[in-house]
């Protein structure tokens, strides 16, 4: 019983505007330098923040699926100069989801608390974020992710944190021709996964690779943009691709970005015009009715890169949380045919205009 006064209406207290005398947002600015530990942690001063694990891992059959574990912090800006505990100074979301084939469609689940009581917080010193008995943290080299769903149960380790990737300009992410439409981001691909997932009271060892995006902002959004696509892709050779467009109430591209690191450990980031996403597969979901290009072909200067997905329903429907309707799939890459990467693919925006 515990549980349900700290989830009472988090999605309606987001969209309040109650301002009064409350501090504003800061903004993301060019130059700074994102350090660690710190960095690893909550940035609570911020409108919003997650950290976002996605997967593919494979168990003792040879049976291969995705993974997924995200947690956002919100920061909305409700009641703060009141000294109530129950006060919403920070909100916490969390999505978990499994994609197996076999299955057909994703298994989902969802979380969403105000901090506080020691049933739900973000640590600003390090990854540890948590609500009741779901938790992500930053354990010596490893984050360690703990999930307990309605039909499944994650305990997974995510090894070789030391692989950090920084987007954009040294971790100043641009997202629209505004420079104050950027955020803070991060990335660690090629985690060496290992663990054990259960569905159905049926628990296996797992081994794969992962890749973590932490990333935080105040206005990450442009106005006229509707949502984004973007690909974390693991590949083969060691090297690690991350692409994204945002775009607008019309489907056209308003802004891309991207990184391409080498198995050398070498990286090139990518300007606007040399990013391309060209739909090549829709996928309609009989649930909901909304349309995902579920298989794409991406450019990046002169590569270019098809993405397949593991299945196409890989819809996750959070609107008991963070309140929208989202595309996120595990999907192969793939280059003249053949298979040179593994990675996810999130689609937002296309069920309604997303608000963040």
């Amino acid at each position: 019983m515990r549980r349900r006064q700290f989830l009472a209406s988090p999605i309606a207290l987001i969209a309040t505007d109650v301002l009064a005398a409350d501090k504003e947002y800061p903004r993301v600015v060019a130059g700074r330098a994102i350090r660690f530990p710190r960095d690893a942690g909550a940035h609570p001063a911020f409108r919003s923040e997650w950290w976002y694990i996605t997967g593919w891992v494979q168990d003792a059959s040879g049976n291969s699926f995705g993974v997924q574990v995200t947690f956002f912090r919100n920061r909305p800006r409700v009641a703060e100069s009141n000294p109530s505990a129950f006060a919403p100074r920070q909100l916490l979301f969390a999505h978990a989801a499994i994609a197996d084939a076999r299955h057909g469609k994703l298994r989902h689940d969802q979380r969403a608390a105000r901090a506080g009581f020691g049933l739900a917080d973000a640590a600003e010193d390090t990854t540890a974020v948590w609500i009741d008995d779901w938790s992500l943290k930053l354990v010596g080299d490893s984050y360690v992710a703990t999930i307990v769903a309605r039909d499944f149960q994650f305990g997974l380790r995510f090894a070789g944190v030391h692989t950090v990737l920084l987007q954009g300009q040294e971790g100043f992410s641009r997202k629209g021709q505004s420079i104050d439409n950027a955020s803070y981001y991060y990335s660690q691909p090629q985690l060496a996964v290992s663990g054990s997932v259960a569905v159905g009271g049926k628990s296996a060892n797992v081994s794969g690779t992962a890749w973590l995006d932490h990333e935080w902002s105040s206005a990450a959004m442009a106005p006229e943009a509707s949502g984004w696509d973007w690909i974390g892709i693991n590949l083969d050779d060691g090297g690690a691709l991350m692409a994204f467009r945002m775009r607008d109430h019309s489907g056209a591209a308003l802004w891309a970005g991207g990184t391409f690191r080498g198995p050398d450990g070498t990286s090139r980031s990518f300007e606007p015009g040399e990013i391309r996403f060209s739909p090549q597969r829709r996928w309609r979901s009989p649930r909901t009715g909304v349309e995902y290009p579920v298989a794409m072909r991406v450019s990046l200067g002169d590569e270019e890169y098809a993405l397949e997905p593991l299945m196409d329903d890989q819809e996750l429907d959070s609107r008991a949380s963070t309140g929208t309707v989202y595309w996120e799939g595990a999907v192969r890459a793939l280059r003249g045919g053949s298979e040179i990467g593994r990675g996810y693919l999130e689609l937002t925006g296309y069920w309604k205009p997303l608000k963040l």
